[in-house]
């Protein structure tokens, strides 16, 4: 399970202060791009359906910044069992997302609450050392 990030004093979600559903699609898409230009990570994707995963990774960011979404993908675990993932590629993923947030200008204390979210989600993903 993926826990919502806390926004700010100002009221408004992470969801909100960074733009919504546009916003995150956008920085989806650029961290993808990253993702699938990375040798050691793009051979995770071959044969994958890319706009569904996309689209529950949109739905996933949403969710976890606070948005009006709920994320409907299969649970972390399921979804990552058996693909000999490591800390190291679980790593380079964090460093790519943050990376497709800082390009799209998101605050520090926001990506801050993202990567600690996605760092509760890391026992779920790896499965090799």
């Amino acid at each position: 399970m993926v826990e919502q990030t806390q926004a700010g004093t100002s009221g408004d979600s992470d969801y909100q202060a960074v733009g919504g559903g546009p916003a995150i699609a956008s920085v989806v898409d650029l961290f993808y791009t990253r993702v699938l230009a990375d040798p050691q990570l793009s051979g995770f994707f071959e044969g994958t359906d890319l706009a569904r995963l996309k689209r529950h990774q949109v739905q996933l960011v949403s969710q976890v910044m606070g948005g009006p979404v709920t994320y409907e993908g299969p649970e972390l675990a399921d979804a990552h069992k058996g693909r000999g993932i490591t800390g190291g590629d679980f790593g380079k993923v964090v460093v790519h997302l943050v990376g497709a947030l800082e390009a799209h200008e998101v605050p520090d204390d926001i990506i801050g609450r993202v990567v600690k979210a996605l760092g509760a989600t890391q026992d779920d993903i790896v499965s090799a050392n």
